[in-house]
């Protein structure tokens, strides 16, 4: 496989630091820069908290587009910067992978159809985990034959969106085998607004907020005389990483965008 280079924004946070490890540690990449709030003009290894490596760091993603070589930009910032970093990559015809949730459908369909006219593949992940994104699917699966179903999302208290990209794509994927259907009593009241948790075509989504989490998902299916429990834990933000390489390797063949690892994962 041919080296590609690539640019991570968003380098400081716990995903970018992982992502910075992954990227150095495979033979196949070579992390030309990154892309930071401050800093610039440094070098990580000027940074303190920054791994020790001999790669400048820009805080504006044009500017770094201009000097580095870069082919596939790792975006893990927020979707407002994210959205901005995509539309500059694919003025400069790089790739983008990224793992930011909170894009609303329109923010996707602009970002699809500018792909397509220029012919440059990209990835938004809502979830790297190879084992959540199988949930996904195992749920899609389910919901054929079981269509009573809840989810249940839970992230550490820092997150800024709910429900999670992760959960609504989830729900998105069931409700593509299953037909709108109000779950619960015909009559039932919420004592407490938002007791029953956020409505998607009659799916329930609820959300967790709590410190020590990292991100979990359990997906409830029930049925006359039994119920189906499927769910998957990230521990640590390393769980995130061969979703995050198989992305950048994969993005390098596409001429689309493309919106959640289940489209790669077969």
């Amino acid at each position: 496989m041919d080296m590609i280079h690539i640019v991570i924004a968003g380098p400081r946070g716990n995903m970018g630091k992982e992502a910075v490890k992954m990227v150095s540690a495979e033979e196949s990449f070579q992390l030309t820069a990154v892309v930071d709030r401050h800093h610039d003009g440094f070098q990580m290894k000027d940074v303190e908290g920054m791994e020790p490596l001999d790669v400048p760091i820009f805080e504006d993603m044009e500017q770094c587009f201009q000097q580095v070589t870069c082919d596939v930009l790792i975006d893990l910032t927020s979707p407002e910067v994210g959205k901005k970093h995509m539309l500059t990559a694919f003025d400069y015809g790089v790739r983008p992978v990224v793992g930011t949730t909170g894009f609303s459908d329109e923010d996707i369909s602009q970002l699809s159809q500018i792909a397509e006219e220029k012919k440059i593949g990209a990835i938004i992940a809502p979830n790297f985990a190879i084992g959540a994104i199988l949930l996904m699917k195992f749920s899609k699966m389910a919901a054929k034959y079981l269509p009573d179903v809840e989810i249940i999302e839970q992230h550490h208290d820092r997150k800024l969106d709910a429900p999670s990209g992760t959960a609504v794509k989830t729900a998105q994927m069931i409700s593509e085998v299953r037909e709108p259907k109000k779950q619960g009593h015909p009559d039932e009241k919420e004592q407490l607004k938002g007791a029953r948790g956020a409505e998607y075509d009659g799916m329930r989504i609820h959300s967790v907020r709590l410190p020590g989490l990292v991100a979990h998902q359990e997906v409830i299916f029930g049925g006359e005389g039994q119920s189906l429990k499927l769910r998957h834990d990230s521990f640590n933000r390393t769980s995130f990483m061969p979703g995050v390489k198989l992305a950048c390797e994969t993005v390098m063949g596409l001429t689309v965008l493309i919106y959640g690892l289940d489209q790669i994962v077969e």
